[in-house]
């Protein structure tokens, strides 16, 4: 039995830069992210009847891998050469679609799985990049390279996205007094709505073409996302907390909707409940709305009132990690 555990993300800065449509024609883009402990698991295990036995949200046997109708268990098992034996099971703390980052979580896990099964060592950045090739490469979603890069690393993280596809990923520098604030103070809250990235990042029509307006915003962004890097090493949380509502305003202006129009006016009540800031987190469409708030009771007062839940989460330094083997 092999199982692996690789943490969701929250976006911290930069979010939409990471799109090879935009890095690629803008000289690069920039993202700040943060890996928290809440977990997918892929568990694999030998399958003594031969055949393929996948088990997610539905459950399929196959009898070799051109045939599995998941597109990502799909495309991992003909990448990694595994064609049959084996089942494989996956679980979540979180559902998908709810803008932590699970497809980029699920297919680094699964890949580390299938990688372990067949006795092949892989490193955090090759395995991010082995997973950026099956979603982005391989099936052609229009997604960015955060969510592979931060799940498979871990931590607090800036990353360099270059033009020539190549990532820089830096870990960022927090005294640990800071750490402990951020930590204590970023709080999630579910607004109830779900939506894969994929298909709200079409709507957007991002990682397709980028007209003058879209390409002006995101380097607004990249630049709010050096911006909170330097907030954060400063050590000046404030500045960061104002920063998450100017990205927020800046994805708002991108992608105009009745949708986000509901979580701009929660983002302005949070505000004035207590928060210092607060964006959405995730391509758009629904999800968690992230709060930065030293005063947080009469936040999570007024998000249970709208009835918005609260998740609880802390950081995750390791990565994506296999667990038993």
């Amino acid at each position: 039995m092999i199982i692996t555990r690789t943490p969701l993300r929250i976006s911290l800065g930069g979010g939409g830069t990471d799109l090879p449509a935009y890095y690629r024609e803008c000289g690069g883009g920039f993202l700040l992210a943060a890996a928290i402990d809440c977990h997918v698991y892929i568990a694999l295990n030998r399958n003594f009847d031969g055949d393929l036995l996948l088990k997610y949200s539905s459950t399929e046997r196959a009898a070799e891998p051109a045939t599995v109708e998941h597109p990502l268990l799909r495309e991992a098992l003909l990448l990694t050469g595994v064609r049959d034996g084996v089942e494989i099971s996956a679980m979540a703390d979180v559902p998908a679609g709810t803008g932590l980052g699970s497809s980029g979580s699920f297919t680094v896990g699964l890949l580390r799985a299938l990688l372990t099964y067949q006795r092949r060592p892989v490193v955090a950045a090759d395995l991010a990049e082995l997973a950026c090739h099956v979603e982005i490469e391989r099936l052609g979603a229009p997604v960015g390279k955060q969510d592979p890069y931060i799940a498979a690393i871990g931590g607090i993280t800036a990353f360099e996205f270059r033009p020539d596809d190549s990532v820089d990923a830096v870990p960022v520098k927090l005294r640990d007094d800071v750490r402990h604030r951020l930590e204590e103070n970023l709080l999630l809250f579910f607004t109830g709505m779900r939506r894969s990235a994929s298909d709200e990042l079409s709507a957007q029509g991002a990682g397709i073409t980028l007209d003058t307006s879209t390409r002006a915003n995101l380097e607004n962004v990249r630049s709010l996302g050096h911006q909170s890097v330097r907030a954060l090493e400063a050590g000046d949380l404030g500045a960061f907390a104002n920063l998450l509502t100017e990205q927020w305003s800046e994805k708002h202006a991108r992608s105009r909707s009745d949708v986000h129009a509901r979580i701009d006016s929660w983002i302005e009540e949070g505000i004035a409940c207590g928060a210092t800031g607060g964006k959405l987190v995730g391509a758009g469409g629904g999800g968690f709305l992230l709060f930065y708030a030293e005063r947080k009771d009469d936040l999570r007062d007024a998000m249970r009132a709208r009835g918005l839940e609260e998740l609880r989460f802390g950081f995750d330094d390791d990565g994506s990690v296999t667990l038993v083997r």
